[in-house]
């Protein structure tokens, strides 16, 4: 079993459609968050709150990302990502020959946040009638947000949620005004474009550091650990070229464990990890639902619809019905309707739509016998993530309730845990993968997939605002919790994307 890794096609990658970045698309929107809670200070996150935040004024609770709202992108038509190659073999495909087209994403605010800083609140509608996201945003690179410009990264990634009225978070709280801007915010990777990049000089590098007895992990690490995705293609297309090897194949037999595993994930394109990241999750006695919930519900529509190509070119099968075929009940429809990539992705928020969502959720939980489990699905998987968030804060002025809390005294189990992620991405998705990352080595032994997944994919578009809020979170710095739980050539690797 190789993990789930596409069998390779002894052609490397195959050409990339399109050369360069395409244009980039507009940015979403976001609720303006209040600031953090200092350290320690009341309000603020205690050590073990791995939990969702309680409503209604206790301590704790997700930490609003950014210091000025953000939210999610509409897609401008440019496809986001990387797409798969039509008529491609089965197996990885190529690096080089062409760049990525754009991701379409969630904004984040100003600059990255000092190590240990708080970010300010902020009012979620800016004046002045502009559309949500401002200005195009730049391109990405894995699943998540452009931004509305481009931050010192150049990476897209998740905007801020809106606090809901009664949650316990610190600062202002974000209001919702139809037709209004919001403030685009930009997030931070901590996987940057290496400045000197150089392909060929990185590929004799690795080729030396396999070549003979022995590897030089270290040399594979300081490569790796240091390149932007799109450099990571070209340089496996190089190192093809110059040596006619496939440098998975080569780290796979150099390399075992869990160190494989992320080394072999880096080199994959994010799409493909995406594909590759479902099918590991379904495949084998089993399936890993969080997995499943967490791919789909924080990607975009063309994220989404480029992972279905690339599930099929990787793995010959049809991504709708495996998911049928291995989940059951509510959760599969919740998920069937996430996979389809049809959210809304406007950028004006709807404040009567609003009203109208928040107390159709309330007759069909609270307020009834039983739970109309349609309209919790229709919702959740159609609106917009800025139009989520206005009706959380209805919501709770009708029910005088969190949603968060509706939904756990309403639901159980994977249908359960998939409206809370919406509910947590839509809010804030940093403190979403915060608590992924948190959850994955809590306790006994580690849940290594899923922190490889989570730095993974997050590594060039939210990192920082992830780090921010983990140590907010859990009064813990993200890199000493992972230094922690990890150890070798894995634990450097780690610490090298995470910064």
């Amino acid at each position: 079993m190789s993990y789930g890794y596409p069998p390779g096609s002894g052609q490397g990658y195959p050409p990339q459609q399109g050369a360069g970045y395409p244009g980039a698309q507009q940015g979403y929107p976001g609720a303006a968050p209040g600031g953090y809670p200092p350290a320690g200070a009341p309000g603020g996150y205690p050590p073990n709150a791995g939990g969702y935040p309680p409503a209604g004024g206790a301590p704790g609770g997700y930490p609003p990302a950014g210091g000025a709202p953000g939210s999610y992108p509409p897609q401008g038509g440019a496809p986001g990502g990387y797409p798969p190659q039509a008529g491609a073999p089965g197996g990885y495909p190529p690096a080089g020959g062409a760049g990525y087209p754009p991701q379409g994403g969630y904004p984040g605010a100003g600059a990255p946040p000092a190590a240990g800083g708080i970010a300010p609140a902020q009012n979620y509608a800016q004046p002045g009638g502009m559309p949500y996201g401002g200005g195009p945003p730049p391109q990405g690179q894995y699943g998540g947000y452009p931004q509305s410009s481009a931050p010192p990264s150049g990476q897209p990634g998740y905007g801020a949620p809106s606090a809901p009225p009664g949650q316990p978070y610190a600062g202002k709280m974000a209001k919702v005004t139809s037709g209004m801007a919001a403030m685009a915010i930009k997030t931070h990777g901590t996987v940057t474009p290496h400045p000197n990049f150089n392909a060929e000089n990185d590929a004799k590098v690795l080729r030396k550091a396999m070549k003979g007895i022995g590897t030089d992990e270290k040399s594979i690490i300081d490569v790796i650990g240091h390149r932007s995705n799109k450099q990571r293609q070209e340089i496996r297309q190089m190192f093809k070229q110059a040596y006619g090897r496939d440098l998975i194949k080569d780290f796979k037999s150099e390399v075992s464990g869990n160190f494989e595993d992320l080394l072999c994930g880096l080199m994959l394109t994010p799409r493909e990890y995406d594909a590759q990241s479902l099918y590991k999750a379904m495949d084998g006695i089993g399936t890993t639902e969080s997995t499943l919930v967490e791919v789909l519900v924080s990607r975009t529509n063309q994220e989404i619809r480029e992972i279905k190509e690339a599930y099929k070119r990787l793995y010959k099968q049809d991504l709708e019905k495996r998911l049928i075929s291995e989940t059951s009940g509510h959760f599969k429809k919740l998920l069937v309707s996430l996979n389809n990539g049809c959210r809304d992705e406007s950028t004006h928020v709807d404040l009567n739509k609003a009203r109208d969502d928040a107390n159709k959720l309330y007759q069909a939980g609270e307020k009834k016998w039983g739970t109309d489990e349609s309209t919790f699905n229709m919702i959740m998987a159609s609106r917009s993530m800025p139009q989520l968030q206005a009706t959380f804060e209805e919501y709770y002025k009708i029910a005088n309730r969190d949603i968060i809390k509706s939904v756990k005294s309403e639901f159980s189990g994977s249908i359960e845990d998939g409206m809370v992620a919406v509910i947590e991405v839509a809010r804030n998705p940093a403190a979403y993968f915060a608590r992924r990352l948190y959850e994955s080595m809590k306790g006994a032994g580690t849940k290594d997939h899923m922190l490889i997944r989570v730095v993974i994919s997050r590594s060039e578009i939210d990192m920082v605002e992830i780090k921010r809020d983990f140590q907010a979170m859990y009064k813990i710095p993200l890199a000493k919790y992972v230094g922690d739980d990890t150890g070798g050539d894995y634990k450097k690797l780690l610490l090298a994307i995470i910064g």
